[in-house]
């Protein structure tokens, strides 16, 4: 799987794929993440992809021309399955997204900045657009590699253990069950008896019950 990531701030995006899961996502060669300078495809000597907003206001809007040069640059290489805009008022990521994209071939990422980019760019290229929250942050970066994230860990042959990314949470539909490990008490704070019984059928049962409670607690809304 192969992702194309345009931005007008690449450095940003060097550290989050360049440790653990991505990491080795990237050497096994199951995934490629490439991040374009977007000012590699400005049109004038001071490399600006920015422009006053028409009709007035505050702030600044990146403008067509260095996004149309580099998607279509892209589009000539290969064919895309989606070109995403993270943005603020697009659809909430969630596990159903993550898991639909995770099957895709190859998905192009835009990164907006400032007061946003031209409305032309996402009527005429974007096929999606996604938000991972309710809030505004200074750029597109850091969404993008959060979506990079969530569909990468997915792709078989990425996770040493490819059932764990089953089991987490959201995946049913439900967050996930408390877990433990080493050692079984600890200060007198002891791990649950099922979790030594041996009995997979029983423990298995107290997962899904922990997990369905915990659900009723913290996210009652996944179960409507």
């Amino acid at each position: 799987m192969r992702f194309d990531i345009i931005s007008v701030l690449p450095d940003l995006l060097t550290s989050p794929f360049a440790h653990s899961i991505l990491q080795r996502a990237q050497k096994k060669g199951i995934a490629e993440i490439v991040v374009h300078n977007l000012r590699d495809y400005a049109t004038n000597k001071q490399k600006s992809v920015d422009d006053y907003p028409y009709g007035g206001g505050s702030g600044m809007v990146m403008s067509i021309p260095p996004f149309a040069a580099c998607i279509e640059k892209l589009q000539e290489e290969r064919t895309y399955d989606e070109i995403i805009f993270m943005s603020p008022d697009g659809e909430t990521l969630n596990q159903t997204i993550a898991n639909e994209l995770s099957i895709k071939g190859n998905i192009i990422i835009l990164c907006g900045h400032y007061k946003g980019i031209d409305q032309r760019i996402r009527d005429i290229y974007v096929t999606r657009e996604i938000s991972i929250g309710d809030y505004v942050l200074s750029g597109g970066e850091l969404p993008a590699a959060v979506l990079v994230d969530a569909i990468t860990r997915l792709i078989p042959g990425v996770l040493n253990d490819e059932t764990s990314a089953l089991s987490d949470s959201f995946q049913g539909e439900l967050l996930d069950a408390p877990v433990y490990t080493r050692p079984a008490d600890w200060r007198g704070h002891k791990i649950p008896d099922i979790l030594l019984s041996g009995h997979e059928a029983k423990i298995n049962e107290w997962r899904h019950e922990e997990a369905l409670k915990r659900t009723q607690q913290r996210r009652p809304d996944l179960l409507k």
